[in-house]
């Protein structure tokens, strides 16, 4: 290898960073112009346009040649557009806490650092925050790769006026966290419902004589525990950080793909991205058949079904509606003339919300937690 002059590559460093600098204040100033010809009495929320930040994004990766990942990149990205945005009003972002959730690190994801997150106790505060206009957004958890729905935010969806606006989706990589130096010095797991399945199989393996506690939260449960010697946590590595606590054993999860989606909720329907998905409520009238009268016309077009899930509608006893997934958005065809189809032969037809897809990298060689 040839000798190389550090002193000169730091000149260089030093010279890219200055014009860095420049190109990042540069952005800002086209963003406070963005900003001042929509006028000045809006709302944060007015200015934040998830359809745009999903295309510059997927540029971003397009982009992309290395040597940094495709994540790392993203996160960068994401960290300059936030900071952009807030430069008057930072957004006012609710979401499932208390501080050290993954549904914060969902809000970290999709909206970066400068923002202002607000922690609520449970999924309905969540929504109510939106709904009065204390927050612009929410983050709600919405599904688990391994344990499958979490049914109280679709029966609130259900209930609200409130859209989707985006989609997160966040690896989850759960961690032992204790102050007790061995296994067997622990006597109590706390964690939420939801960790402790996500890592029945490990725990019956390495603790199986241990009382296993669930919790609102996997933050509450590092919470209960960081004062205690002989009770461990389920949690992320965030919720380690925060509440002081050492990882005794990491990535405990059984399934090592584990990945929670999160929806990002508001009070108005986004534009076409160009890569979208939306999710429809669907009921039908009684009889035999409804499902796949209501499946028909989306089987016809050619339309691509990620999800279906159905929920009690609490309008009668045994009566049903259908949350459904799909690609495309529904302003646009051919998921447009589908939806009209179905408002002819459904007794329910709702958008609860036409999003850009997860941005996602083209390989996961690299990964890293935020």
């Amino acid at each position: 290898m040839a000798d190389i002059d550090l002193n000169k590559v730091r000149e260089q460093i030093d010279d890219l960073d200055a014009r860095i600098q420049s190109l990042i204040s540069a952005r800002a100033e086209l963003a406070a112009q963005v900003r001042a010809s929509k006028g000045q009495h809006l709302s944060p929320a007015d200015y934040y346009r998830p359809e745009r930040e999903a295309q510059v994004l997927r540029q971003v990766v397009e982009r992309n040649d290395g040597p940094l990942s495709d994540r790392e990149m993203l996160r960068l990205f994401r960290e300059i557009m936030s900071a952009c945005l807030a430069q008057q009003e930072p957004l006012r972002v609710a979401y499932l806490g208390p501080e050290g959730t993954f549904t914060q690190q969902a809000v970290q994801r999709q909206f970066g650092h400068s923002v202002r997150a607000i922690a609520q106790a449970s999924v309905d505060a969540v929504f109510q925050q939106v709904e009065i206009a204390e927050a612009d957004f929410g983050v709600v958890p919405v599904e688990n790769s391994s344990q499958g729905m979490i049914t109280h935010t679709l029966d609130r969806l259900f209930g609200s006026t409130l859209k989707i606006c985006a989609e997160v989706e966040l690896p989850i990589h759960q961690n032992i966290l204790t102050k007790a130096t061995d296994l067997n010095e622990i006597r109590q797991v706390f964690s939420h419902p939801q960790s402790l399945a996500q890592c029945r199989h490990w725990l019956r393996e390495h603790l199986p004589n241990v009382e296993c506690i669930a919790v609102s939260s996997n933050a509450e449960a590092a919470r209960r525990v960081r004062h205690s010697n002989d009770s461990a946590a389920i949690a992320g590595r965030n919720a380690a950080e925060i509440y002081g606590l050492p990882v005794l054993f990491a990535d405990i999860e059984d399934h090592p793909d584990n990945s929670t989606r999160f929806f990002v909720i508001g009070r108005g329907l986004c534009p076409p991205s160009g890569d979208d998905r939306t999710t429809l409520l669907l009921a039908g009238h009684e009889g035999a058949g409804v499902l796949y009268r209501l499946l028909e016309p989306i089987a016809r077009a050619g339309l691509n079904m990620t999800r279906i899930e159905s929920r009690p509608s609490h309008q009668g006893k045994w009566d049903y509606v259908f949350f459904i997934d799909l690609d495309g958005h529904a302003e646009q065809p051919p998921l447009a003339e589908v939806i009209e189809q179905l408002n002819e032969i459904a007794r329910l037809v709702r958008v609860l919300g036409a999003y850009p897809r997860a941005v996602e990298p083209h390989s996961s060689t690299h990964s890293y937690e935020e």
